[in-house]
C-alpha cells in the first residue's frame, strides 16, 4: 500500500502536470471506486478546473475551483498513470479523467476510492487521523505526550493512523531498523534516549524516501526516473534471509497483528 513518501511523490508530480487543466471528460468503470452515482460524478466535476494538489495522511486532495475536493485513498494494489490514448499501461483503469489529450489513469481500485466531498466532509473524513510527521508542529515533545499512555507494540503504534498518519508497514519496519529498536518491543517500555532515536529516524526515512521517489515500481508517466527511486535503498523490508547491511546478520520475517514485519535480531534490541 502506498504510504506517506509514496503519495508525496504523486502529488509533486501530479501537480507539476495537473495544476490549472482542466476536466475535460470523466470514464467510470467500476462505480463502486465512487462515491455518487456516475452521472452525478460527472456532472459535479466535468468542466471544473484543477487548482491544487495536496496530500494529508496517505490520501491525495485535488482541489477543484468549485470549491469540492476529489479524495484519493489508493489502498492496497492502486496506483496511477498520467499518459494518453496511446500511451497507457494493459490493465483495467476503474476511473480515467480527460484533460484534452491527457489522460490520469486511476489502477487498481478495488479497494480503494476516489471520492467527491466538499471541504466540510472532507475534514470530517480527516477528524482521525493523527499529525503529519514531517511538518513543523510535530516536535520530539509532541512526539512524547501522544506515545506516553501507549501500551502498544512499536510496529503497531507507528502504523496506528490515528497516532501518526502516514506511516505504513514498509517504513514502520526501516523506521524501527534506523533506530536500532526490534519493532516488538512496547512502547512504554521505552527510555528517552530511545524515543528520541525512534523520533529522529521517522525523520530521516521519511526525508529519505521523499526524496528517492517512494518504493512504488510503476512510473507515473513515460519517462519518468523519480518514482520507485527508494526501492534500492531499502534495508529490511521484505529482505527474510537476506544479510543485514549494518553488521551482516541475517533478517528474519514475524508476524505481528496479522502484518509481515522484517528486522535484524542482531543489531536491533529490545
Amino acid at each position: 500500500m502506498p504510504e506517506l513518501p509514496e503519495m508525496e511523490t504523486y502529488r509533486k508530480l501530479l501537480n507539476e502536470k495537473l495544476t490549472g487543466k482542466t476536466i475535460t471528460d470523466i470514464e467510470i468503470n467500476r462505480e463502486k471506486s465512487i462515491n455518487i452515482s456516475s452521472l452525478e460524478f460527472v456532472q459535479e466535476i466535468k468542466g471544473k478546473q484543477i487548482i491544487k494538489i495536496d496530500r494529508r495522511a496517505k490520501h491525495l486532495i485535488f482541489r477543484l475551483n468549485s470549491g469540492k475536493n476529489l479524495l484519493l485513498h489508493l489502498m492496497l494494489g492502486g496506483w496511477m498513470y498520467v499518459g494518453s490514448e496511446h500511451d497507457n499501461p494493459n490493465r483495467t483503469k476503474q476511473v480515467i479523467l480527460s484533460f484534452s489529450d491527457m489522460k490520469l489513469y486511476f489502477i487498481g481500485l478495488r479497494l480503494g476510492y476516489l471520492h467527491l466531498l466538499d471541504e466540510q466532509d472532507l475534514q470530517l473524513k480527516f477528524s482521525g487521523l493523527g499529525p503529519e510527521p514531517l511538518e513543523a508542529i510535530f516536535t520530539f515533545n509532541h512526539f512524547q505526550d501522544i506515545l506516553q499512555s501507549k501500551r502498544g507494540k512499536l510496529k503497531m503504534t507507528l502504523t496506528n493512523q490515528k497516532i501518526i498518519s502516514g506511516i505504513g508497514n514498509l517504513y514502520s519496519d526501516e523506521i524501527c531498523f534506523e533506530s536500532k529498536i526490534k519493532p516488538t518491543v512496547t512502547v512504554d517500555s521505552l527510555d528517552e534516549d530511545s524515543m528520541l532515536s525512534v523520533y529522529n529516524s521517522i525523520h530521516t526515512v521519511l526525508q529519505n524516501a521523499v526524496s528517492l521517489g517512494g518504493y512504488m515500481d510503476t512510473p507515473l508517466f513515460l519517462g519518468d526516473q523519480h518514482t520507485g527511486g527508494y526501492n534500492d535503498h531499502i534495508l529490511v523490508y521484505d529482505r527474510e534471509g537476506e544479510k543485514c547491511r549494518r553488521c551482516g546478520g541475517t533478517i528474519i520475517k514475524i508476524e505481528l497483528n496479522s502484518r509481515k514485519c522484517f528486522y535484524c535480531p542482531d543489531c536491533q534490541k529490545g
